[in-house]
């Protein structure tokens, strides 16, 4: 689908829009004072989640006129173009098919794009991975001196980190005691030496994840575990200092999720023992892909197709279900009201549960990488402002850090809240503190009290007759009151599952897609982290030391080269 996209503000229904922005009087207190059925009629369901948006800034026209907008910018069309594998990524020429990589066995008809067939392709690779994973975790699999793995370390960066992470944090109650899995991304060489100082060489398996295995990050770091490898294995006598030796440790070690098997096998490691990916497959949109085969090792091939199912829940509601209920479609859509009409320019995702303490980062990647851009997919400048800031911690450590600028701040700063009924780690507090907390208290709902509240105060706020009303000196009343007409979506599941887990990326995953629709941008490549990795190569070698390439800097990289290079011990 490479014609050029319908600029949204030349839509009769962003004319309207804008009509009715100019009328719009927020008004959250009042609308639920004369609105029993607002709440009920503002939420919905897709797979496990409940998806509250009764709480936003928005009444039932502003939902109408962004459904109509999301029609004439033909959403629903885009939607069955990427499902079905047109070349919606238009600057690489390439489908956009991450949904793929989780639909059901046996799903009529089989997909084939450019004469591939995904099905086959996609369910081979899955097998392959969950036979290694067995392996692995049945001790089958061994490392060079014939103890099991107790360690992997997933070596990776952008996608081939932030999304393996996130869920192997989120999922850990179903991991076990005796398989850890660690991550190290950055090329800063503390994090490779922090995350194997304590570690067995004997016990541990690295995964190199880089589609082309030219990452220089992933690479680098690779390098330096493979040397950290043959000197534990050489110091504890597992292994002799030679060539022969050293390439055996490498390849009952080392495996690599990569398609570029020439340059798997030059590292050392078996092209066999590799896993691959496809070009339609965007390293943010990977982790249900092989990326993830440090998740089926700490878990389990089970587990990891039920986190695929979870995706898949999600897949089949965003592309079968009428705009007026579909929940990434009303929540994509709610993302451009706050952005182009309202002014936000950052949202927050505060997730209730600390098993998600990854989640705001992992999403980072996903919305801001996708759809940070200031031209159209067809090369033209885009015609409104794109893109939010993503951020986020785990509650309640944000309420006692930034909730103050979210409650009382002068910014608009729309909060999707996400919680689960049931704990991972139900706990009672036997003691309690004999006032607030109740001897025997239900930790889980303490912290749930927390959720619904937060939600509650930023939506209706505390006047200051209701302050006054408390006792509170008039000098102090203003300081004590809260506006209130602050946005949020509230997102509820019955428990953290795989499943439930998966359908939460999904959900954001097609948030980011509506929201780039509507924008008319490309949300697949990410042309502009490449300018910044180019230019670090061409600047090495005046930090080495090279003069000339250090004359060749402008003047404020030269002067931070040479400080650099004054005080580096």
């Amino acid at each position: 689908m490479t014609t050029s996209p319908v600029d949204a503000t030349t839509t009769p229904a962003w004319g309207e829009l804008l009509r009715h922005h100019q009328e719009f009087r927020g008004d959250l207190r009042g609308w639920f004072a004369t609105d029993p059925g607002r709440a009920e009629r503002f939420s919905h369901t897709t797979g496990d989640l409940l998806v509250d948006l009764s709480k936003n800034l928005a009444t039932d026209e502003t939902f109408e006129l962004l459904v109509r907008l999301a029609r004439e910018v033909n959403l629903p069309d885009r939607i069955e173009a990427m499902f079905t594998g047109e070349h919606i990524n238009v600057t690489e020429d390439r489908a956009v098919l991450h949904t793929a990589l989780r639909r059901a066995p046996g799903t009529e008809p089989p997909l084939v794009v450019d004469g591939q067939e995904i099905d086959v392709d996609v369910a081979r690779e899955l097998e392959k991975v969950a036979a290694f994973a067995e392996q692995v975790r049945s001790g089958e699999w061994s490392g060079v001196t014939g103890k099991p793995v107790r360690t992997v370390v997933n070596i990776g960066i952008g996608g081939s980190d932030l999304g393996p992470v996130m869920v192997y944090e989120a999922l850990k109650p179903y991991g076990r005691e005796d398989l850890e899995v660690r991550f190290v991304s950055n090329i800063d060489p503390t994090d490779l030496a922090q995350k194997t100082a304590d570690l067995d060489p004997e016990t541990t398996l690295f995964i190199v994840a880089s589609k082309t295995f030219g990452t220089l990050e992933t690479l680098t770091n690779a390098r330096m575990a493979r040397a950290w490898l043959w000197d534990r294995l050489h110091a504890v006598g597992a292994i002799e200092d030679d060539h022969d030796a050293q390439q055996a440790a490498v390849r009952a070690h080392f495996v690599a999720v990569s398609t570029a098997l020439d340059k798997v096998e030059a590292f050392g490691i078996d092209p066999a023992n590799a896993f691959g990916f496809w070009d339609w497959v965007g390293g943010r949109y990977s982790v249900d892909s092989a990326i993830g085969t440090s998740l089926a090792v700490a878990f389990g091939p089970d587990v990891f197709r039920e986190l695929l199912s979870g995706f898949r829940a999600v897949d089949e509601h965003f592309r079968s279900t009428p705009l007026e209920q579909n929940v990434p479609a009303l929540m994509g859509l709610l993302n451009v009201w706050y952005t182009n009409f309202l002014g936000a320019h950052t949202h927050a995702v505060l997730p209730y549960a600390q098993q998600l303490h990854r989640f705001p980062a992992y999403l980072q990647q996903l919305t801001m990488e996708s759809n940070g851009k200031s031209v159209r997919w067809d090369g033209s400048p885009v015609t409104t402002q794109t893109g939010e800031v993503f951020w986020g911690e785990p509650g309640t450590n944000g309420q006692h850090a930034f909730y103050q600028l979210i409650h009382q701040g002068t910014r608009t700063i729309p909060a999707d809240f996400i919680a689960f009924a049931t704990p991972a780690y139900p706990l009672t507090d036997d003691a309690g503190d004999g006032k607030a907390v109740a001897a025997g208290a239900d930790v889980h709902e303490l912290f749930l009290a927390n959720f619904f509240a937060q939600t509650k105060a930023l939506a209706f706020g505390k006047t200051a007759d209701e302050v006054r009303a408390e006792g509170t000196a008039e000098e102090l009343v203003s300081a004590r009151t809260f506006s209130g007409n602050r946005p949020t979506t509230s997102i509820m599941a019955p428990a953290l599952t795989p499943s439930v887990l998966g359908q939460l990326v999904a959900l954001y995953e097609h948030i980011t897609f509506v929201e780039g629709v509507v924008w008319g941008i490309d949300s697949f490549d990410q042309w502009g982290v490449e300018l910044g990795k180019k230019l670090a190569l061409e600047v090495a070698p005046a930090v080495s030391g090279d003069d000339a390439a250090l004359a060749d800097q402008d003047a404020s990289t030269r002067r931070l080269v040479e400080y650099y290079r004054a005080h580096r011990a």
